[in-house]
C-alpha cells in the first residue's frame, strides 16, 4: 500500500485561501515521478519532475475529479480512482504518485501532498497501474 505524505506548503496554501477543494471549484490532478518528494522544498509541481508521458500516461497526469465536503466538523476530500493503461509500450519506471492544483497561475500548480509506493515500478505494456483513493484522500478535523 502506497503511504500517504503532506507537502508543508499546503498547509499555508489552504489558509491563504489558494485552493477551492470542492467540486465545482478547481481542477485537481495526480501524476507520477521517479525522483523522491521534499515535504520542505518541494511547492509546486515545477519542482518535482514528471516522468515522460507515453504509451498511456497522460503529460500533467489525470483529473481526479475532486470533491470536499463537510460532516459534523471533519472536511473530507474525495476523487476518482485513476487508471492508466500501458498501450504500444511501457511508461515509467514511477515510484510517486503527486497530488497537485491545476486551477491557480499564482502559484502555478501548487502541490498538495504525495504517495510513495515503496520501490519504482515500470508499466509494460497491456498492464494498468491504478492510483486507488479508497474512502477519502485526507480530511481535516
Amino acid at each position: 500500500m502506497a503511504t500517504y505524505n503532506k507537502f508543508e506548503q499546503f498547509a499555508l496554501d489552504l489558509g491563504s485561501g489558494v485552493h477551492n477543494l470542492t467540486a465545482a471549484g478547481h481542477v485537481l490532478k495526480v501524476y507520477a515521478s521517479n525522483v523522491a518528494p521534499s515535504a520542505s522544498l518541494d511547492t509546486v509541481k515545477a519542482d518535482l519532475a514528471e516522468i515522460t508521458a507515453a504509451n498511456g500516461y497522460p503529460a500533467g497526469g489525470s483529473d481526479i475529479q475532486n470533491d470536499y465536503t463537510e460532516t459534523t466538523g471533519t472536511g473530507t476530500l474525495t476523487g476518482v480512482d485513476v487508471v492508466w493503461t500501458a498501450s504500444g509500450g511501457s511508461f515509467g519506471p514511477l515510484q510517486y504518485i503527486a497530488l497537485y492544483n491545476d486551477t491557480p497561475t499564482a502559484p502555478a500548480d501548487p502541490l498538495i501532498a504525495w504517495w510513495d509506493y515503496g520501490s519504482a515500478v515500470t508499466v509494460l505494456t497491456g498492464e494498468t497501474f491504478t492510483v486507488n483513493f479508497a474512502a477519502s484522500i485526507l480530511t481535516i478535523a
